[in-house]
């Protein structure tokens, strides 16, 4: 066992607990007035300033890369 650090158990539940958290609220733009709105799962999409129903998701600022082959390995 890793006797090391005697706090890491209860830092790893705190990161997993705000992992949660930002998971469970997405944060959507409205189409119409461009307001910020935090949109909770399996609640309705509509914008709380202006009611307007479309909205677009922010991207996340995870970069991600991908690894394509080179052609020549496809054949």
């Amino acid at each position: 066992m890793d006797q090391g650090d005697p706090n890491r158990q209860a830092r790893a539940e705190a990161h997993q607990e705000q992992i949660q958290r930002e998971r469970a609220e997405l944060e959507y733009l409205c189409a119409d007035c461009g307001a910020k709105n935090h949109i909770l799962p399996r609640q309705p999409i509509k914008c709380m300033e202006c009611g307007h129903r479309i909205m677009y998701k922010k991207r996340t600022k995870k970069s991600e890369c991908y690894l394509l082959p080179e052609e020549d390995e496809l054949t």
